[in-house]
Formats: C-alpha cells, structure tokens, sequence
C-alpha cells in the first residue's frame, strides 16, 4: 500500500501545508509506484515554488509570445477507475436479473383460445409436430419406447439426481433447458451431452410465446442457442413451448408460433403422457400417470427443476426397472423416431461468443453473490455499531451526569490555546474574541502560517491581552503547532482551528479531565455553526449522529481515534514524549491520537466542551474535506500498525481500537451504499414490498440513534426531517471519496491539499451574529 501526498497542486495548501515537496533535481515519478512504507517526502525549501506553480511575473507564452497549445486534459486514474467499477458493477447486477428472470420477464400465460384455424391433422396427431419448410406432420413414439422428457432445468440440486437415477438404469432424455438456467449452470449441460442425453431449447427466460412478437421469440431461441454453444459447445433441433401440453391443446394463438419455429429449423415437441409431477401427488400416482397403456409408445413429461422434485426422483427410481422389465426402451427422441441426432457441434466465433456468455454470466452471479455476502456485513457492521454506540453512549452520559462525578481537583491553573491560521482574515477575530470570553485564564497563541491576506494583523490590530501572534513562512498545520507549542507558557494545552469559535465555558470544561494524572488528551464537541442550509443539517446530524455518539463509545471502550482540530486539548508532557505534532499524515490530529493511546495515555471526551466550526458549504469544497479526512484515517491507520502486534497500551489499542475504526469508518461506509443499490434494484425488479420494508427498518434503526443523539446533546429535532434524504445522498458521496481514497492509496496517487473558502458567519458567542450578502446569506446558529 502506498498512502501518499501530492507534491505539487496549488501555491497555498490549506494551512501552509506542502507535503512531498520533492527538490528540483528530484523526479518521484521515477520511483516505483507501490511500495509497503509510509511515503513523508521532503519539505520545500522556503520561497520555493511548487512544481506546476507558474511564479508572479510569467507569461504563459512560448519564446516568441505566442500562447502555448493547449494539453488535452484527461480523466484522472481515480475519477476514471471509480466510474469503471460502478458501470461493471451496475451491468453485472442487470445481467444477473436478466438471468434469473427478474428483468425483461413476462410471466402471463395465455387463457385457451379457438382452434378454428388448426388443422385437423395436428389436432389429431403426434406429440411431435413438424412445421419445416412448410410441411404441417406430425410424428409418434412406437410401440414400447418410451421418451422421457423433462422441463426447466438444469436445476443444481434435482438434475444431479435426475441424471444420477437414468444413469444407474442405463436410461436417457431429453432436457428441454431454459436459457436462464443453462447459463448459470453450465456444468450439468455439459453433462448431459456427455452422458448421451439430448438437450432441446425451452425459450431464455420462459415466456408464453402466443403474446410475444416475432422479433421477442427470434431472440428467445437465439440466446437459448447461446447458452448451449457456450456449455456445452452445441446447438439443438428440438423445441419445447413453455406451458404446452398435447397436440390436440394447440389453438389459434400457439399454433402460428409453432409455424414460426418450424420456419427457424426447429422441431416442436410436446407430449402425450403428462406426469403431473409438479403437483407433487405421490410417488404412485406420478408412476400411474407416467406410465402409458397398452405397450405404446409415448413421450412423458416430467421436470427437473422449479420446486421441490424429490417426489420424480423417486418416482423415476421404480418407474425406469419395472418398464423395463414390461420390454420398454428409454432413449432419445431422434432415436426413437430413427432420425439423425439433434444436437451440431457449434465452432468458430460462435462457440466463443457463447463461451463468453456463460463466463460473463457465471462473473454475474459471482460478483453479486459477493455483493449480497457484503450487504450481510454491512448489516452487521452497522447494527452492531448502532447497538454499541447507544449501549455504551448511554453508559458514558451516565456516568459522567452523576450529580458525585469528579475527575479530580477542579483543574483552574491557566493554558494555553494555539491558533494555527493561514489566511483565516474572515474568521479569526471572532475566534480570538470568542477566547477572550472564558470563564478560565489562558493565554492565546496565533501562529500566522505564512498568510497572505493578513490574519496575523488582524489579531495584532486587536491589541488584546495575553494574546500573542507568531509569525512562521508557509509550513504547514502540524509545523504550526509545533512552533505553537514551543512558544506556550503552561502545561496543558488547548488547539482549536482558526475557523472555530468557542463558548465562555468551553476551556474550562475541556481541561477538567487532566485532574486525572492519566488523561494526556481531551476530545471536545464539536458542532456545526452553519446549520441552515441542506448539505450543512446533513453535517450537523454527521456531528451529533456519527462522531459525538461515536467518541462516547470509544471513551467507554478507551480506544478514541480522533481528538478534533477545532476542539482538542493536551498534557504538554504527553506531546513531548511522542514528537508533537508530526506531518505524516493528512489527519494529524488522529495521527497523534493514535500515537497517544500507544504511549499508554488515556484519551477521553468532554461533552460540554462545545465548539462552533463552519462546515463546507458546496459539494466540491465537503468533496475535498473529507477526501483528506479519509486518506488521512487510512495513513494513519497504516502508519500505527504494527500496534496490532505490540504489548501492552500500545496492543491493546492496534487489537480493539484500530479495528474498530477500519470497520466504522473505512469498511462499513465503503459498503453502506449497497443498502440502496439493493433499495433501487428491488424496487424495479424486486419484490417491492419486502425491499420497501427493510430499507424503512433500517432507516428507522438509523433515526433512533439519531434521536437519542440529538436527544443526548439537547439539540432540536428539527433537522431530522432531513435524514432520509441524507442517507441516499449524501451516503453515496461518502462512499465515492472513501472509494477514490482507496484508489488513491493503492494506485500510488497523491493527495492535493485545499484550502476551503471560509465566509466568516460564525461570530463571537453572545454577539449579534454577521450576515452575508447576496443570494446566499445564511443566518448563523448561535
């Protein structure tokens, strides 16, 4: 696995950040494409210009001023594999309806009509009618011959048997086989051929042909062929009409497609001893009726396939020995009427073309067999995550609401509060002010990351105490911190985003749990400030719902993945003993969650530390957050995996939290779109009913949780009218960018950073709230 960053993409990645920036004489493409380690790269020297960057100055022309011909842009490798696998897949899943008659199926049979215009011959004649260039004949089965016949297989578990029993009493024929059926199950063709059975065409997907049109039958004998030539390299003469029965039942609409079939070649086959065995009466009475009278000849009807026929398997046990021994022979139809074999071998571009049906057919029902084996996990993964979240996320509220619940000493020595801000002008006074207003003494950090639009004056202009601005050229969020951290004056440390506001009493909660001597970090609440819009109530129920519920459970089971940026706090000695903040990753606030569990620190989280951040407001800028959120979980995750195989802290988080956060946040969200492709595929061709209700039990498990979320963090139930329409949508969009992240990592692609456009709604708490102008304003949730 090769997790990542881009070196080039644009001049200011958000905070500075400006990973795998390889030096001038460097070429990583040259490197090899996969590897096993986590890639770190270089750090551009200060004033660099990063690859791709044109510097200020340059025209984009050629050396005699002319404009350089436009590079003809091509889809990227991780938009172009993603839309590859989903038109695979949605063309896998029609194939495998089309084969199991769920798609393009008539399932309507064809009340008897006149016989007016049936001659008198075929009415009174043989079971075997021959309409061939214009003849009308029919043909019989002599005396003491018997053709056994049998509709609608191969059926994997009775046409085994079947054959197993004609086999043991030396007895043969004839297979009329769907289309449907023959190319999902090849094998049992093959073996009948094999054998020395015959095999004849039961339609594809076993339509009444009376209300079918020219064309619709043509295609139906077609692709039956198709399915013979590709299992087992034939074609066949013979032909059976779904729902038929004697000759003397052809009427006015079956008979003109027995002519048309005979015009095709075909010979069409029907019977005069029916066995009824599909009304499962009896063993005896299926031998009673199978057996004709007076030593003549017949063709039986039987089946291999829809149901249970353990009732014929028996029946064929004692009918085959005791005919026998009454002179009776059972062989093939073309025997019995001593005419040439039905069956020509098929070669050439039409055995191929077969071939490569039942391949793509048998791919068909193994990818979706795949899909429904991961549509049961994606059930459990997500049951067992809601039963654990509102289990052990009730458990926590309890604990930590107890009227006696201390963590220790109140904590009220003062901390420090690091701001790492690149270009954050729109925002950053309102998240200083909002400092200014704790209940806790801190001093205030602002490390200015190499802005350009002049935040660090901002903050300066303010003139406010215990407020200081450090300035650094462009280097990152992590470097941020780290100057950050070397510049704070206590122990305990607070980091919040530059975006990011905070309550009077949001300090004060967020540092109560370093009274325990355990405690090296503290998760806050982070909240969606921008909450008005739809994609921004889909945020805020991700907030409450998913990652709120989800750091109760995991302060219970003590595996915590993630201390949030916008509100975090750490014991200056626990940074120190794991290196700070490192730039390893894309998420270094999980990176250096992860490294504190291994460091044997306890990592809690503290509800009533509440934070307001502004949450993307557009697809493409959510499309890019959590692009970088996911990549970033998957290389931390890589990063800390040897702790999976370590003792001690360090184990026992790489044993229960990072599976944990590989199932909830990687697998489990990959696969939750299966929900709905199941949802859309049943309610076209599915039993709509059964698919409706349990896409509405799931969705209903779905908004008990977020009720009791919601209810946990005494938020209004409001947005919750929204969260149907947020788990088709906006689940999908997690899923694309988990997929492309995927991708991105195993195709060796690098990661752009980009820095989302901020607007500034959220204000101070407490002050009149700013709004927007033009035709987005918004009024910001206080």
């Amino acid at each position: 696995m090769n997790l990542r960053t881009d070196p080039g993409g644009s001049p200011r990645p958000q905070h500075g950040r400006t990973q795998h920036v390889h030096p001038p004489h460097s070429h990583p493409q040259n490197g090899p494409a996969l590897n096993s380690t986590l890639h770190t790269g270089h750090r551009a020297p200060a004033g660099h210009t990063p690859r791709g960057v044109r510097p200020k100055g340059r025209r984009g022309k050629g050396r005699r001023g002319k404009a350089a011909p436009a590079r003809r842009r091509r889809l990227p490798l991780r938009y172009l594999l993603p839309s590859l696998l989903l038109v695979a897949l949605l063309a896998m899943l029609m194939l495998r309806g089309y084969v199991h008659s769920e798609i393009a199926a008539d399932h309507r049979v064809r009340p008897p009509a006149p016989t007016d215009h049936v001659p008198e011959k075929i009415l009174e004649g043989g079971p075997v009618i021959d309409t061939r260039g214009g003849r009308e004949t029919t043909m019989s089965v002599p005396d003491h011959r018997l053709v056994l016949t049998f509709d609608d297989g191969p059926d994997p578990e009775w046409t085994p048997k079947v054959l197993d029993v004609l086999k043991e009493h030396h007895a043969h024929g004839v297979f009329f086989v769907t289309g449907t059926m023959a190319s999902r199950h090849p094998g049992l063709v093959q073996r009948m051929v094999d054998e020395g059975h015959e095999v004849g065409l039961h339609t594809f997907n076993h339509p009444d042909l009376s209300y079918q049109s020219e064309s619709r039958i043509d295609r139906e004998l077609s692709q039956n062929q198709l399915a013979l030539a590709g299992a087992a390299g034939i074609r066949t003469s013979l032909f059976r009409p779904p729902y038929s029965s004697f000759a003397d039942a052809m009427d006015d609409k079956s008979y003109p497609v027995t002519k048309h079939i005979g015009s095709r070649g075909y010979l069409t086959v029907v019977n005069n001893t029916d066995s009824e065995d599909w009304k499962r009466p009896g063993v005896d009475e299926i031998i009673r009726r199978a057996t004709p009278e007076g030593g003549k000849g017949a063709i039986v009807l039987m089946h291999d396939s829809g149901g249970d026929r353990s009732q014929t398997v028996a029946a064929l046990d004692r009918f085959l020995p005791a005919l026998q021994k009454q002179g009776y022979e059972f062989g093939n139809l073309t025997e019995a009427l001593d005419a040439p074999s039905a069956h020509t071998k098929v070669s050439g571009v039409e055995l191929w073309k077969g071939k490569s049906w039942v391949f793509l057919v048998g791919a068909a029902e193994h990818i979706t067999d795949g899909l429904v084996v991961a549509l049961a996990v994606i059930g459990v993964l997500v049951f067992t995550r809601f039963g654990l979240m509102l289990l052990l996320s009730a458990a926590h509220a309890r604990r930590v609401r107890r009227r006696d619940f201390r963590w220790g000493p109140p904590v009220t020595e003062p901390v420090s509060v690091l701001v790492p801000a690149y270009n954050e002008a729109k925002c950053i006074e309102a998240t200083v002010r909002s400092l200014m207003a704790s209940d806790h003494p801190i001093e205030v950090v602002v490390i200015d990351d190499g802005s350009s639009d002049g935040t660090a004056r901002i903050v300066e202009g303010l003139r406010l105490p215990y407020v200081r601005v450090v300035r650094q050229l462009n280097a990152g969020k992590p470097a941020a911190l780290n100057r950050g951290l070397a510049n704070a004056s206590h122990d305990i440390v607070v980091m919040m985003d530059g975006d990011t506001v905070f309550e009077e009493s949001t300090v004060r909660e967020l540092v109560q749990p370093f009274a325990d001597p355990r405690v090296g970090a503290v998760a806050g609440n982070a909240k969606v400030g921008n909450r008005d819009s739809l994609i921004g109530a889909w945020q805020h129920i991700e907030y409450v719902m998913g990652f709120n519920l989800d750091r109760r459970m995991y302060d219970v089971l003590r595996c915590m993945p993630t201390i949030p940026g916008a509100v975090g706090a750490f014991r200056r000695s626990a940074l120190e003993r794991v290196g700070g903040m490192s730039d390893d990753t894309l998420a270094e606030d999980t990176d250096i969650t992860m490294a504190l569990h291994r460091d044997g620190w306890r990592v809690v989280y503290a509800e009533k530390a509440r934070a307001w951040t502004e949450a993307p407001e557009t697809v493409q800028q959510l499309w890019s957050q959590r692009y970088r959120w996911s990549y970033g979980t998957m290389q931390a995750i890589w990063k800390h995996r040897r702790a999976v195989v370590e003792r001690g802290p360090s184990g026992r988080f790489g044993r229960v939290g990072l599976p944990l956060v590989s199932l909830f946040m990687v697998l489990a969200p990959l696969l939750a779109p299966l929900i709905d492709v199941f949802l859309l595929y049943g309610l076209l061709f599915g039993p709509t009913e059964k698919t409706v209700a349990a896409w509405l039990g799931v969705l209903a498990v779905q908004a008990v949780c977020a009720a009791y979320a919601f209810r946990l963090d005494r938020e209004r139930m409001t947005h919750l009218i929204s969260l149907p329409l947020q788990q088709i949508l906006y689940r999908q969009l997690m899923y694309v960018v988990l997929l492309q992240s995927w991708i991105t990592a195993l195709t060796g692609g690098r990661l752009r950073w980009q820095k989302l456009r901020r607007t500034g709604v959220l204000d101070a708490p407490g002050a009149i709230p700013r709004q927007r102008s033009g035709s987005h304003d918004r009024s910001p949730v206080a």
